[in-house]
């Protein structure tokens, strides 16, 4: 996210919430325009990747966005909001699908200029009101990629990977076929741990260091404390500074037949909020499981003779049900043992409607480790120590929960 970021919604709320953001601003004193007018946007900050874009517009007050353009004839997407200010130009390079963004004024209002690195579509606007540390509005724009990504930025990167950006995956997923034959029958379980962002995706931008690195750095530490234990075997999604597809982490852990799925993300905000988080799926998150599921998936296509495909989404409805439940059991467990390790924000478990917990048959939740634009949190990330205490906690809770299912087993 958790983008991932930078990262709901690590990030989308997760991926905002959860995800990776650049972020331009200007003091919010510096906004009253020469008319008297007073300023009404903050900043503005942007999150994700080739696939899926997040722009966030801080404001002052309640708006409404009017979408002037979608970007199918120019390649430009125009939002204009009436009656706010902004002092002179605000403008800003892009992310993901979105080359360069301009906040002009124009007639009494202020205009969002978003120029398209690759055709994408307009997913979803919606206004966020203040709430859980953050004081000021937040105007959500989700942008999603039409085809594969064409942005010149991220063609280093695609090279990198070779023919296709899936390489990592294919390597994991032949990894995984091997150790589900060589670990299951002496009973350990297969855990896949996801470090959120990597490569051209940054993820959130602290001080001193990126989403990505600390993400990284935590997902090798518990690898390596789980390890110890001997009894898990432990894939990463990612090993080295490089991008995976949020549908490619999720296709390893569904390939790798893993019995749990952690991904970690750092969060971003204003530096006085701080404190961890864990995700679970959302109810509207559950229509979207196709996205992670082949076309020959048994779970889309089972039937009986006949073929009645209610079958299948009775099936597949039965699987979402079960993994959920228990996915909401291991973030509890989790808030419990990272609660006395790291400071924790009011609402420590959430919901969103994010990609990295969409497998239908995987137990999976997305943990925000803190927000890495507070300096303290940021601290603690970025420190092998610390990191040490929370990597631990979170092993703890691991063992926990698969005691619980060997009790209720034996049962």
């Amino acid at each position: 996210m958790r983008g991932v970021v930078s990262r709901v919604g690590k990030r989308w709320t997760a991926a905002l919430i959860a995800g990776g953001l650049i972020v331009v601003g200007l003091g919010a004193g510096a906004f009253a325009q020469a008319s008297g007018m007073a300023a009404g946007i903050l900043k503005v900050r942007l999150g994700g990747d080739a696939s899926e874009t997040r722009l966030v517009i801080d404001l002052d007050r309640s708006v409404s966005g009017k979408l002037i353009s979608d970007g199918a004839v120019d390649n430009t997407v125009i939002v204009a909001f009436p009656k706010v200010g902004v002092n002179g130009d605000l403008k800003g390079a892009g992310q993901g699908v979105v080359r360069r963004w301009t906040v002009v004024t124009a007639g009494g209002s202020a205009r969002l200029n978003i120029e398209l690195a690759q055709k994408a579509q307009v997913a979803r606007r919606f206004l966020l009101p203040p709430g859980d540390g953050v004081d000021h509005y937040r105007y959500v724009i989700d942008l999603r990629a039409i085809g594969g990504p064409v942005n010149p930025r991220d063609a280093r990167d695609a090279r990198a990977l070779g023919p296709a950006q899936s390489l990592p995956v294919e390597q994991a997923a032949r990894r995984a076929m091997t150790v589900i034959k060589a670990d299951r029958p002496s009973g350990r379980k297969v855990i896949v741990i996801d470090a959120g962002h990597g490569g051209h995706d940054p993820g959130a931008i602290g001080a001193n260091v990126h989403e990505k690195q600390v993400t990284l750095a935590a997902a090798k530490a518990l690898k390596a404390r789980l390890e110890k234990s001997g009894r898990y075997t432990v894939i990463l999604t990612r090993d080295t500074d490089r991008y995976v597809t949020l549908e490619g982490r999720v296709q390893i852990a569904r390939r790798a037949d893993a019995d749990l799925f952690i991904s970690l993300h750092a969060d971003a905000g204003p530096e006085s909020t701080s404190g961890a988080s864990v995700y679970t799926l959302s109810e509207k998150g559950e229509g979207r499981v196709g996205k992670v599921l082949g076309k020959d998936d048994w779970l889309l296509n089972a039937n009986l003779t006949g073929g009645d495909r209610g079958v299948g989404q009775i099936l597949l409805d039965l699987s979402q049900r079960a993994t959920k439940n228990r996915s909401a059991v291991f973030a509890e467990m989790l808030v419990s043992e990272i609660s006395d390790v790291t400071p924790m924000l009011r609402r420590s478990h959430r919901d969103g409607n994010l990609i990295v917990l969409l497998a239908p048959d995987v137990p999976a939740v997305l943990l925000e480790m803190g927000f890495i634009t507070s300096p303290s949190d940021e601290a603690r990330l970025n420190n092998a120590a610390s990191r040490a205490r929370l990597v631990n906690s979170i092993g703890d809770a691991i063992d926990r929960w698969f005691s619980r299912d060997m009790k209720i087993a034996s049962r």
